[in-house]
Formats: structure tokens, sequence, C-alpha cells
């Protein structure tokens, strides 16, 4: 799905960013160049970047429990 507009920025791009090592919101917007124009995507990166991390936090603790 494309989340920025003025620059063709998806989630998957933002995905990628974050598996590249971007860890924040604005790591994000800088690797990916998201809302760096007119910033209206800024919330779509928000929910994106929650998304990631959330679904890293689930992986952690399945693999905590299954140790």
């Amino acid at each position: 799905m494309i989340v920025c507009q003025c620059r063709v920025v998806s989630d998957r791009d933002i995905d990628a960013a974050l598996a590249d090592g971007a860890r924040t919101v604005a790591a994000a917007c800088r690797s990916t160049g998201a809302a760096q124009d007119c910033g209206s995507c800024i919330f779509s990166v928000k929910n994106v970047v929650a998304r990631h991390h959330a679904q890293e936090c689930a992986h952690l603790a399945a693999d905590g429990a299954a140790s």
C-alpha cells in the first residue's frame, strides 16, 4: 500500500528500512523519503512503524516462551 503519495513510498519500503536498521519514525522517513514534502502521511508512517515494532515484540515473546 502506498503510504506517501509525494514520494511514492509503500508500507513495504518502510518495513524494509526498519529491517535495515531504522528504529524510529524519523529514521524510517529519512531512509525512505516519506513525510519529507507535505507531511500528510506521517500518521500512516507512524502506524507502519508501530505495527512493525509490535510484530517484533510478538516474535521475541514467542521465542522466549519456546525457550
